[in-house]
């Protein structure tokens, strides 16, 4: 398969174009997958299947309602709000909540943030029931005073989860073409509650984001974002693995059912078989907003958190201005948060302040 170039940026306005997109692309695929994120339950053929009965393949929308009683049950509480004909602005999600608090962490204190200060952060503006996992333990660990970066080992059993990494985008949007700073931001946030793979893949997301928006291709990207965790991590190999399968020619459903043999047994939310999901559908969607958003999605696993750093960097590739419309009008540019003081914040006004921040980078 061939991998189309991106277009490079430079002036001013197209990087507001790139972040803005940036923004838009990581909510839009966020609401795409959060419906079916649950993996054990919903896996790859399962998507497919509920797809083919609403003849909603090729996936070009958010998700179809469900077709009966018993499929609605198992999709996610927030379904009703997420499919496609009764979106009306963002549902709220940590996904997004993350990134909204990693701008505030970079408004707040600077680029020279300690990690101290993101878990002070937390206290003071998340709330303790819509963290999860890794999340939910360094922050009660910070609640018992403890600091980093026993927060992130102490009781603590998702220390390789994807927590880390749907943290990350925020880096790479204000270090644009700075793939290795965005990377060493990203660290300074994951050790507060991760370890291992998991702060490579809080590294390898933000150096990716970042890469976005100069690299000549999806692939340059990656190879820039691989550039900047250890070559020997699993994390790292499995990348790679999932590269070597597009090259080959490979079918996108017969790469996804190798690396998931070859990943077996790490769970759905780990990071190492979900960076395997977003690899696969940046590679295969080739550049294209609405086919890689789709495919990370109907790859199954962590599906809205890869939904949207999927479109978070494919967003950065396109610009606001060339996202399709199907996917940012029904958010009416306004997102849910449940990061204190900024539920029913503008997407156009988060663009802008971040914009602000790359340009004041030291």
């Amino acid at each position: 398969m061939t991998t189309r170039p991106l277009t490079t940026r430079r002036t001013e306005p197209d990087l507001a174009d790139r972040i803005h997109g940036g923004w838009l692309g990581r909510i839009a695929g966020n609401m795409l997958g959060k419906p079916v994120e649950q993996g054990e339950v919903w896996t790859r053929e399962r998507i497919d299947r509920y797809l083919r009965r609403a003849a909603a393949l090729p996936l070009t929308d958010y998700l179809p309602e469900p077709a009966d009683a018993e499929e609605s049950a198992v999709l996610r509480p927030e379904w009703r709000a997420c499919v496609r004909g009764r979106i009306h602005g963002s549902c709220r999600d940590d996904d997004v909540d993350y990134a909204i608090l990693g701008l505030h962490l970079l408004e707040t204190h600077g680029f020279g943030f300690s990690t101290e200060q993101v878990g002070d952060l937390w206290l003071l503006r998340m709330p303790y029931l819509q963290t999860f996992t890794a999340e939910r333990a360094a922050y009660r660990n910070l609640a018992n005073g403890m600091k980093p970066p026993l927060t992130a080992t102490y009781e603590n059993p998702y220390q390789e989860w994807i927590g880390a990494l749907i943290r990350a985008d925020v880096y790479g949007w204000t270090c644009p073409g700075e793939p290795s700073r965005a990377a060493g931001l990203a660290r300074r946030d994951a050790v507060l509650s991760h370890t291992g793979n998991g702060v490579y893949g809080a590294m390898f997301a933000a150096a990716l984001v970042s890469a976005a928006f100069t690299a000549a291709t999806v692939r340059d990207a990656l190879e820039a974002a691989l550039g900047v965790i250890p070559a020997s991590s699993r994390l790292a190999r499995t990348v790679r693995r999932v590269a070597t399968l597009h090259e080959t020619r490979l079918p996108w459903e017969e790469t996804l059912a190798t690396v998931s043999q070859e990943t077996a047994g790490l769970g759905w939310i780990h990071t190492v078989p979900n960076a395997a999901v977003l690899t696969a559908g940046l590679l295969y969607g080739d550049g294209d907003f609405t086919r890689t958003i789709a495919l990370t999605v109907r790859g199954g696993l962590d599906t809205d958190s890869n939904g949207a750093t999927a479109g978070s960097v494919a967003g950065v590739v396109t610009g606001a201005a060339a996202i399709p419309e199907q996917w940012t009008e029904p958010l009416e540019d306004t997102v849910r948060s449940a990061v204190f003081g900024f539920d029913g914040v503008r997407i156009s006004a988060l663009a802008e302040r971040t914009l602000r921040l790359a340009r004041s980078a030291p």
